[in-house]
């Protein structure tokens, strides 16, 4: 194989597949997976991509004011326009790879509601939107044959030389040096770092680790969504989400004794964003004494429950809840990352050739919190222009100028105990409501850890990589809470 490409993709969520779908074809393309291409936390997306297309009933205005109200008026103004005005295009491309959108019976999209959304903007496949959209995705990429795939791929190191970057990989034991022009990181979120989180197990921040040790500014870490709505009745590490549209059909948030209590905090009750929510549980707790906490939609046609929420209806009936005749309980939990490295509105990073989108990225559309349905928006969209831009770069073969990265030669496992330890000091310190006691505190430990994984000498493997990038990123986001501000390498 060649170990030199005119792009390399970290990552194959929609926001990296969305970019190798609009690379020039002339351009040679590395795709780089640490897992199987359908292990991501776009494929665990419920709700749906929200979108203005139906501009009779909706206005890209009205978008963009939901997005900022959500947000608390902390977007970035420009980054947000592009979102909602290049967005409906974006999505209505989807439909060109086999995307089924919900219908209604005349056969026009069937347009849902979310907290947050003063309209029904959001286009939907029943309660399993990511992994159609992902899952076509990763059917078109796969035909693209000027772009190579390589899955269980897993990125150790990644070097910025004068003209390029080299990226250190491992796969089947053995380690592979690729270097490229354009790299694009697309790596997803950090929901690993946390005890609880809806995040699937590849979420450990590491492309946020890679491009904060290589100087990339890194902002607003420390905006972290915690999902009002996770099915809590195991307390498992991997959260399974009860989507917001399940309040977006009229579902009731209920207390330990059974009784609605958000139209005492917030007049938009069950629709209101999500921090709002999520609030507004932590503060019924406090005056309840009580963390049981239900979403009750039971009212509602079972027909119609099974139909529009066929996944979330099974799951939760596995675990013995039939949620057409009764609550189900739940409870926030790390869901979604707003901040993470610092692009423009062409995904471009402070590092020349370097460029972020999805999760791993702070584009500022999401201000503090991010408006439901938008993640997959912006996956879409700035996945696509940092495509456009890197295509507008025209293609440069000369060489990268050569690096080799340092052997590794310890067979010595990192301690045990590590990852769990800074998901307990997270999930003290930064959760929901912060407390900056246990802010302080939780700094000096990780401190301590991040110095030990950086000059110690462990092996290789992934359980180094992944310890190593939480305990940057868990450095970072408490960092940013006690300083109040992004870091700096």
């Amino acid at each position: 194989m060649d170990k030199q490409f005119d792009v390399i993709i970290i990552g194959s969520g929609v926001a990296g597949l969305f970019a190798a779908l609009h690379l020039d074809r002339a351009k040679r393309v590395l795709l780089l997976c640490k897992q199987e291409m359908m292990l991501c936390n776009s494929a665990l997306a419920q709700g749906g991509v929200a979108a203005v297309t139906d501009r009779v009933h909706d206005t890209p205005e009205s978008h963009i004011h939901d997005t900022f109200v959500a947000g608390g008026f902390r977007n970035d103004p420009d980054s947000t326009r592009v979102l909602v005005e290049q967005g409906p295009q974006d999505v209505m491309e989807l439909l060109d790879y086999g995307v089924d959108f919900d219908r209604t019976a005349d056969g026009g999209f069937h347009r849902t509601l979310e907290g947050g959304h003063t309209h029904h903007r959001i286009l939907h496949h029943k309660d399993c939107t990511g992994h159609e959209i992902t899952e076509k995705l990763v059917a078109a990429v796969k035909k693209l044959e000027n772009v190579t795939i390589l899955e269980h791929a897993l990125v150790c190191d990644i070097h910025k030389v004068s003209n390029g970057f080299w990226v250190q990989v491992q796969k089947d034991g053995a380690f592979f040096p690729f270097c490229t022009h354009k790299l694009i990181l697309a790596t997803g979120g950090i929901g690993r770092v946390y005890a609880y989180t809806t995040n699937s197990k590849i979420a450990t921040g590491d492309g946020i680790a890679f491009a904060y040790h290589m100087g990339a500014v890194i902002k607003n870490l420390h905006l972290v969504q915690f999902h009002p709505t996770a099915f809590n009745d195991h307390h498992t590490r991997e959260c399974f989400l009860v989507s917001e549209a399940v309040r977006g059909e009229g579902a009731y948030l209920l207390n330990c004794n059974k009784e609605r209590f958000m139209g005492r905090y917030d007049e938009r009750q069950e629709l209101a964003p999500r921090d709002v929510v999520s609030h507004c549980i932590i503060e019924e707790q406090k005056k309840t004494g009580s963390d049981k906490f239900y979403l009750d939609i039971s009212y509602k046609d079972s027909a119609f429950i099974k139909n529009r929420f066929p996944m979330i209806y099974q799951n939760v009936l596995d675990s013995g809840y039939d949620m057409t005749k009764e609550p189900i309980p739940i409870y926030p939990c790390q869901h979604y990352l707003m901040g993470g490295i610092n692009v423009d509105t062409y995904a471009r990073t402070s590092i020349d050739g370097l460029y972020a989108c999805g999760e791993c990225s702070h584009t500022g559309v999401h201000g503090n919190n991010r408006l439901a349905s938008n993640s997959l928006l912006e996956a879409l969209v700035f996945g696509h222009r940092a495509a456009e831009d890197i295509n507008a770069c025209g293609t440069d073969r000369t060489p990268v100028e050569p690096y080799r990265f340092p052997a590794y030669v310890s067979e010595t496992p990192i301690p045990k105990g590590i990852r769990t330890e800074v998901r307990q000091i997270m999930q003290r310190a930064h959760f929901v409501i912060p407390d900056p006691e246990e802010a302080v505190r939780g700094l000096q430990r990780v401190t301590q850890l991040k110095q030990l994984l950086e000059s110690g000498e462990y092996r290789m493997d992934i359980d180094y990589v992944e310890a190593k990038s939480l305990v940057t990123v868990a450095y970072i986001i408490l960092k940013e809470v006690i300083q109040g501000k992004e870091v700096a390498e």
